[in-house]
């Protein structure tokens, strides 16, 4: 594939989203803002509720919303009550409008606060480029539904914006999310971790950082295929559920999307959505970002709450972005990150959430100590890597040298053998996705399917083989592992003593303070993301490059290939607890350095054609 050409936008310079412009604060009792416009400043005054706009005209939606083999598209880009408010036009040439394929959240923000185009004009424009490679086309199955709200909650916050300003540098902006993150059901939506069993269930309330997204004017496009249940089921390919089918990566045919995390990386890859919303227990959001060409942001376990996400463990689950640019990642983690009295685990973290904007430093990198983990991780006879991709993270270490960094090179792990062979994330997984899934049905308001435990839930599967069984399916044995447990015993604890162990005593703390480092590195393939994982520390993976042409094509599953040629890989930065600060600084500055992102982009046919330009004014 040739490499990409510097997408057009609003007087865009080619590269991945730089540092921020200066920020000026335009009130103190609304959080409006405007980049590097205080010609256009608004004073923000007291919040009010504003009544929604618009009426939802599709009479056959159904209360929890259309799956996409409804086709709801033609309805959504018929909605009629609103009128684009545009610049006005220029006679001598034609606005310039950001590609959605790139565009980044300062970009969009620019452009509505402009009036050069509208969030309802935006959520319309994803509704189309969604129905253009979904379920047609390449069929990359990233999205599971739309949001049948989406189009009246962006003229409700169109309204304000004119009257008020913005309330954060996510108001307007679609994002989508991944479809074990709660949201009312009233807004018409369902969530299910992929699963018949959850269809039509009505959650208690939104998660968390749903309740974070709306406060801060995010407007929520729709709901992301994943591996269902994050991928703890049993031998079933990364990107299948059942409600969704098999997604697939953009970048090669029925290439390996990686998971669980799936759509939301496929979305983010190809401008299906401004943002997306993953969640992570050991690799789904560091895999998926990494083999779709994106940055992601793993927080340290606590960061952000997980309450309302359809669980696996509270020891290991986290939520975070998954964007195109650590420039949106970091603006997203500023508004989801925060205390959650529904999440103990949340109360740990310091007082004050930091502006994770701030870390978008290039120069961050600069007199750093960053340690290599070389033994086990970088052995491709044990991460099975093809060899490519350790080529690539040579070069990366050069250029973080250049960068200014000092390489330690070997900083191993004593533990490193050990995780190899450990089955101590296992046990603790095991026992907490028993006890918290049966909470999880428990805490429903509804489940017509009849569900109400794990228990339940096997013989569900068991009972709809049209449903719940993919193709090339063998078994359900981590759900069948799970419901064999007992509750919280010695081995319990043993596991989860044995894991931090491994993964602080004699893992990342150890080297961080034997080589005295700012940060490890690692390519984000292989083992590298189960050193974080067993203690709940942050990784930051931006792209770092992608399979050669003559690579040899690998099966990832019955309908999958990885590797394959032009897929992308990542470069992971991991630190100790909330060091996201420091990696997403290490992180930026090489991702501004490399520009990796640009060089290759999708394949064609997966590449959505609608632009704003086909919908401003229409």
């Amino acid at each position: 594939m040739d490499a990409s050409p510097a997408p057009p936008s609003l007087k865009m310079s080619g590269k991945i989203p730089g540092p921020l412009p200066q920020i000026q604060p335009m009130g103190k009792t609304m959080a409006a803002y405007r980049f590097g416009l205080s010609s256009m400043a608004r004073w923000a005054v007291t919040s009010i509720t504003l009544a929604l706009v618009g009426t939802w005209i599709c009479s056959d939606t159904q209360a929890h919303g259309f799956s996409l083999t409804t086709n709801p598209f033609r309805v959504g880009l018929a909605f009629g009550g609103h009128a684009p408010d545009t610049v006005a036009p220029d006679t001598a040439k034609k606005p310039s409008f950001p590609d959605l394929y790139e565009a980044s959240v300062p970009e969009l923000q620019a452009g509505l606060d402009s009036g050069l185009f509208t969030s309802v004009d935006l959520v319309k424009a994803y509704f189309a480029r969604i129905e253009e490679v979904n379920l047609q086309g390449p069929e990359l199955r990233a999205v599971l539904e739309l949001n049948p709200s989406a189009l009246q909650q962006a003229a409700a916050l169109d309204k304000e914006r004119k009257i008020f300003g913005k309330r954060s540098e996510l108001h307007g902006i679609p994002i989508l999310l991944k479809d074990n993150i709660a949201t009312v059901a009233s807004e018409g939506m369902n969530t299910t971790a992929g699963s018949f069993s959850l269809l039509k269930s009505i959650v208690p309330e939104d998660a968390g950082v749903v309740k974070r997204l709306r406060k801060a004017g995010a407007v929520i496009l729709g709901k992301a295929n994943l591996s269902e249940w994050a991928h703890f089921r049993g031998n079933i390919a990364s990107g299948w559920s059942g409600r969704g089918g098999q997604a697939t990566n953009a970048y090669f045919p029925k290439a390996d999307p990686c998971g669980s995390s799936s759509g939301s990386g496929i979305a983010a890859s190809i401008g299906l959505a401004a943002v997306t919303l993953g969640t992570e227990t050991d690799g789904s959001i560091t895999c998926p970002s990494s083999n779709n060409n994106l940055a992601g942001i793993k927080p340290t376990l606590g960061l952000t709450s997980r309450a309302g996400v359809i669980p696996i463990s509270a020891h290991q689950d986290t939520v975070g972005p998954m964007t195109r640019s650590l420039t949106d990642a970091a603006i997203v983690l500023s508004v989801i990150a925060g205390k959650d009295p529904n999440d103990n685990f949340t109360l740990a973290q310091p007082p004050i959430v930091p502006d994770f904007t701030k870390a978008l430093n290039k120069n961050a990198l600069k007199g750093k100590r960053i340690g290599v983990p070389r033994r086990v991780f970088l052995n491709d006879s044990i991460t099975g890597n093809d060899p490519s991709i350790g080529v690539a993270f040579e070069e990366a270490l050069l250029t973080i040298k250049k960068l200014g960094a000092t390489v330690v090179d070997p900083a191993d792990l004593p533990s490193a053998e050990e995780f190899v062979t450990s089955n101590n994330e296992t046990i603790v997984l095991n026992v907490d996705f028993k006890i918290q899934l049966n909470a999880w049905f428990k805490s429903l308001l509804k489940n017509p399917s009849g569900v109400e435990s794990l228990a339940d839930l096997i013989k569900f599967d068991d009972a709809n083989p049209t449903l719940e069984e993919p193709k090339g399916f063998k078994d359900q044995s981590q759900l069948i592992a799970a419901e064999a447990t007992t509750g919280f015993n010695a081995t319990f604890f043993d596991a989860l003593a044995a894991d931090h162990d491994l993964g602080s005593t004699r893992g990342i703390d150890f080297v961080l303070k034997k080589f005295k480092l700012d940060a490890l590195v690692l390519p984000a393939p292989g083992f590298t993301t189960v050193i974080a994982a067993v203690v709940g520390y942050p990784i930051v993976t931006v792209p770092l490059g992608f399979f050669p042409e003559n690579v040899t094509i690998g099966s990832a599953g019955p309908e999958t290939v990885y590797p394959a040629p032009g897929v992308p890989f990542g470069l992971s930065f991991l630190g100790t607890a909330f060091s996201e600060m420091d990696l997403i600084g290490f992180g930026f500055a090489y991702e501004q350095e490399t520009q990796t992102r640009l060089k290759r982009k999708a394949f064609a046919a997966a590449i959505p054609k609608t632009q704003l330009a086909d919908i401003v004014g229409k």
